[in-house]
């Protein structure tokens, strides 16, 4: 049975999480599924770029003052997946028109609803959103930080599978090996690990569960790229989701051509 519930977790901040949650995310949604983003890097709110307009209520209002509220009621449409105003963040380009949707559970709050959030009861509460997000998604994908909080523990073992998300470079995979310690000692453990490129990075391991990403613009306006394009991003992207979600993904790419499959 093909997991439905994903935590990506950064084992470093700036590991790319948030912006690969919502390409894996975009990447289903290619393939017809509906697929949520849930916020639990809460310190961050990262998510919350990916929308446009009011943000209200959020994720973190629907753990403490809103909680008989329904998800729904803190989901957004992802800018550029066609259930939006049909631009981009940046006004340039058309919504991509994917047969699935994706929609984003944001965490967007002020510091004192932020710290009622971060409380154990309140990742109580988290859990089973996320539950419920798995009765009205086809697949959901939760942006986590570092297991270092209450909320990023509920994250990791709250799901069916959880994938570290790490730089490609010899920090990264070390702090990959600190963050798979750390999941461990709370119960869950490390399905899969995601390395994703920066210009002038690599550290050339390959294999061994991991899947590397390449480079791509790092503008909130550019994504989701993968999810209408063809390239070795894009490719990767469908890896890292087949991977990541143990499933198969009926999407078609072109043949790479030589100078891609030769490129360094």
């Amino acid at each position: 049975m093909n997991a439905t519930t994903l935590a990506l977790v950064g084992a470093t901040g700036g590991a790319g999480t948030t912006r690969t949650a919502v390409e894996l995310a975009a990447m289903g949604a290619r393939d017809g599924a509906d697929v949520a983003v849930v916020d639990a890097a809460f310190t961050t709110q990262g998510l919350s770029e990916y929308v446009s307009g009011r943000i209200d209520p959020d994720l973190t209002a629907l753990l403490t003052d809103d909680s008989d509220a329904a998800l729904s009621a803190a989901a957004y449409p992802v800018i550029g997946t066609g259930g939006d105003s049909g631009r981009t963040a940046d006004g340039e380009r058309d919504a991509l028109d994917l047969p699935g949707r994706v929609d984003a559970i944001p965490a967007r709050a002020p510091f004192e609803r932020l710290a009622r959030a971060k409380t154990a009861e309140a990742a109580r509460k988290l859990e089973r959103r996320i539950g419920e997000a798995a009765t009205t998604y086809d697949a959901v994908v939760v942006d986590a930080a570092p297991v270092g909080s209450n909320e990023a523990v509920a994250a990791a073992t709250a799901v069916d599978r959880a994938v570290a998300v790490r730089p490609a470079t010899v920090h990264g995979r070390d702090a990959a090996q600190r963050l798979r310690g750390r999941i461990a000692d709370v119960g869950g453990s490390l399905d899969a690990t995601l390395a994703i490129e920066r210009p002038g990075s690599g550290d050339g391991e390959e294999g061994n569960g991991v899947v590397r990403v390449p480079a791509t613009d790092p503008e909130v306006a550019a994504a989701p790229t993968a999810a209408g394009g063809d390239d070795a991003y894009a490719r990767a992207i469908a890896t890292a989701y087949e991977a990541a979600f143990d499933a198969t993904l009926d999407v078609e790419f072109p043949e790479p051509s030589l100078v891609e499959r030769f490129a360094p």
